[in-house]
Formats: C-alpha cells, structure tokens, sequence
C-alpha cells in the first residue's frame, strides 16, 4: 500500500510540474505511449531506489523521524538511477530541470502522506485484548512491540493461568470467566484469542457476542503468520493441515512456476555464460582441485539428485573440526568473492533445467541432515511438497543456519512459502534476493553453513563443517 502511495506521489508531482512547464514534453505533440513511457521510467527508479534503501522496512523505520532522514539517502540513490538509465536509454529523458522539480515535489508529497501514516498509527491506536497467556501471546506481544507502525496497544492477557508479562508491559487483566467484565473496562477493538488449550476453555459465547459488537476477533496463529511472515509451527494442530486447501498446489499453479523457472535458469545460463567462464578459469588459477562440486541433496517427494556448485573450498586432507566458524581458513581466495555475491549459486541453473529444482522454492538439504531433522522438526515432510529452490522465502527473510534451531526457524518461514506460493511472492523473493546480493546481505565468506550428522541417537548431533563446500562432497 504504502509503495502505491509513494509512486502516486511521485507520478502527481511529475505530471503536474511537466504539464505547467512551457517547452516540456508534456506540452509538444508527442505520441501518448512515448510521453507515457518517458514520465513511468523515474517514477519506477524512485520506487526502487525506496525498496532498496529500505524505506518500506517499517521496523527499521519505526519513527517519521528516522523516515526523514532516510529519504534524501533514497533520492540520491534515485537520482543515480534515472542518470544511469537516461545514459542507457537516452530516448527516454525528460529535461533535468522539470524533472528536478518534480522529484522535489514528489518527496515533499511522500513526506505528508509518510508524516500522517505515523500521526494516525499514533492518534487511533487499536487497542488489543489477547485471551490466553501462552508461548504463542508472548511472541505476539513481542512483535507488536518492534512494529509501532501498527497502531496496536496491547492492553493486556486475559486467562487462569498466572503470567508474567513484566518483562513484555503486558498485563495479566484476570481469569477468563472474568472476560466479560474485562470487556466493558478495557474496550478493546481487536481480540487475539491465544490460548494453548482451547477444549472447554474458549469462551465462545463472549467471543462472539463481541464479534456481533464490532470488536475484531482473531486466531492468534493467524496473525501471527500476518506479522512475522512465518507459521508457528509448534502450535498448529495436525487437523488444521490435513483439511487446509493452501498445502495442496494447482497443478496450472505448478506449470506456471515451473516455465517461469525454465525460461529464466534458459536466459541466465546465456546471460551468464562470459561470467561462468571467468569464474571457472580463476578457481584454477587460484587453487588446486576441481572447478565443481556436487553433493546430494533431498528434492522433491524425497527424491535425491546433485547439486552442483562452484569450488570455493581447498578441499579437505581430514575430517574437518565439528564447528563451522573453524573451517573459514578452507575458503579460498576467489571463493571469498563467489560466496559474497552468490557467484558460486549459478550452476544451479542446471539443476533447474535438468528438473531437480524451480527457481524459488526451500533450499534442498543434504541427505545427511534428512533423518534428523525429520525426527526433530514438526511437519518437516511438508517442505517436499514442492522442489526446492536456488533462492527462498527464508533465504531473504532469515539466511543461513548454523544449527538445529535456526534450520527450525527457517522451516517457518518455509512452510509459510509453500502455504501462500504464489507468482507474486515469488517476484518479491527476487527482488529481495538480487537486493541482498547488491547490498552485500549473503553468507559471510567465513561461515559456512553446519550440517547436522546423527549419531547413535537421533537426539545427540554433532556438527560438521558441511555447508557449501562438504569433505564428503563428490567434485566433478
């Protein structure tokens, strides 16, 4: 919403300083498609320009404070773009001196309508009532509290069990059989249910002659999912996947994201070929050993297939120490450089054409980690719903994991993905990836991602420095 409102913003300004300037564009009798093409190109480099500098991360932009001295980072960058596209395309320019003038005056417009998005976040906040004191509250009370850009109050938990929100600023307002009077004192507008157990606890006739009232009434999972853009999936309950419709794919739906994977692993293979070249030649120039590697992974329905890569490792004489952060000396000079900007990744677009992968989807993991973390991840089986991906909703959104509590983390995220998969979601994943690549957010070369061996017992892991560049991976 907020992107819409910006290019609103900027296009209004645009159109108004062309259309009053005398020897602009806009007053000669150009054809409509050029003039129309002319006036979208800034508008689309101001928009990026803003996504990339980060003025749509509402939690690192809490404040209109912080919002304003964000923005003229963004315009520069902007300006960067509309010169490097006007050098590239020069049928597009417009003059410098209207387009100034606009670009100002679409800022100053982004300002008013940024300053009265705050203003109303903090003038008409909702007030929030959660019923049910559980893991789930907390977390939600959390992040409420790191988005201020919601407007949401969060004026307390209402459940029998005792709880201690002190460290939250949240309250225990008093048992659930006390909820109605709680309701006329506190006046929410918008009730999370939470509670852990619901069986002969749920107050549903309250709950639903407030629903009747007006009051917005909410499943805390859902809005979980809504805020973080990730399942908790240690409170979702077996039923609510085996009836859910948002687990089982269309199969148009499934030939849609595989030709767009095709079509585009076709064109960055041409695209890329001088680059694989280079790449090749300077891992062997740099270093002995082979110039790719495979290791096996786990795809779709289980199948295992190898994936293919760039060398970035000396390969190794021994077993490796167990530690991850200990195998940084293994990472070769070049291999710095492919890892940072995900050079390494590119072969991968074979695996794709060979149907081992889409473009998008959950990162395969080794075949190594499989039975470990189907024993020790809830709804781990789902994540072979779809084939794994290059890039990822919990690659842009998390990054790497180094143990079994982050590969835990991300597999929220990556059951949000396979939930809400859409080709929507999917050009916002590259989006967000080409911008963590640009802005340096990939793995740090000296940290290769862990990979969980079982021993005797599932429960009791080691760790070994696998990730990328595994001594237990086959080169080719």
């Amino acid at each position: 919403m907020l992107l819409l409102l910006d290019g609103a913003a900027v296009l209004g300004g645009l159109l108004c300083t062309l259309f009053a300037w005398p020897h602009a564009p806009a007053s000669s009798a150009m054809a409509v498609e050029v003039l129309a093409m002319r006036v979208s190109a800034p508008v689309l480099c101001c928009l990026a320009a803003f996504y990339y500098t980060d003025l749509y991360d509402l939690r690192a932009l809490p404040s209109f404070s912080r919002f304003a001295r964000r923005l003229p980072w963004s315009l520069l960058s902007a300006a960067a773009l509309v010169g490097g596209l006007y050098a590239w395309a020069p049928e597009l320019r417009l003059p410098w001196e209207p387009l100034g003038q606009s670009l100002v005056g679409g800022a100053a417009l982004v300002l008013l309508l940024r300053a009265g998005s705050y203003a109303l976040a903090r003038v008409h906040p909702q007030r929030v009532l959660f019923v049910g004191a559980s893991p789930i509250a907390c977390q939600l009370a959390e992040e409420i509290g790191a988005q201020p850009n919601l407007g949401w109050i969060v004026l307390g938990m209402a459940d029998d069990e005792t709880f201690d929100g002190a460290s939250l600023g949240v309250r225990q307002l008093g048992s659930l059989a006390d909820l109605e009077e709680i309701l006329r004192r506190e006046q929410p507008d918008r009730i999370i249910v939470t509670l852990a157990a619901r069986r002969g606890r749920l107050p549903v006739r309250t709950l639903l002659r407030s629903r009747m009232a007006g009051v917005e009434v909410e499943d805390g999972l859902e809005v979980y999912e809504r805020l973080t853009g990730k399942l908790a999936i240690e409170g979702l309950a077996p039923s609510s996947l085996i009836f859910s419709k948002d687990f089982r794919k269309s199969r148009v739906q499934l030939s849609i994201n595989r030709g767009f994977s095709l079509l585009v692993a076709s064109l960055s293979l041409l695209l890329f070929a001088p680059i694989l070249l280079l790449t090749a030649v300077a891992i062997v120039l740099d270093s002995p050993g082979p110039v790719f590697f495979v290791q096996e992974r786990v795809g779709a329905l289980g199948r295992r297939f190898r994936l293919i890569k760039f060398r970035t490792m000396r390969p190794a004489r021994e077993r490796t120490s167990e530690w991850a952060r200990d195998n940084g000396h293994r990472v070769t000079r070049v291999g710095k450089w492919l890892r940072r900007f995900h050079i390494d990744e590119l072969p991968q677009f074979l695996n794709v054409l060979r149907g081992d992968m889409n473009l998008v989807g959950p990162r395969p993991h080794p075949v190594s980690n499989r039975e470990l973390f189907a024993h020790e991840i809830p709804y781990y089986s789902l994540r072979a719903a779809v084939r794994p991906g290059i890039t990822g909703w919990a690659q842009v959104r998390y990054g790497y994991a180094n143990g079994l509590e982050e590969e835990t983390e991300k597999m929220r995220y990556d059951l949000y993905y396979i939930k809400h998969m859409s080709p929507w979601l999917d050009f916002r994943i590259l989006v967000d990836t080409v911008k963590k690549i640009l802005l340096g957010g990939g793995r740090p070369p000296s940290s290769p991602q862990a990979v969980v061996v079982p021993l005797a017992s599932p429960r009791r892991t080691r760790w070994t420095a696998a990730g990328t560049d595994a001594p237990q991976q086959t080169a080719v």
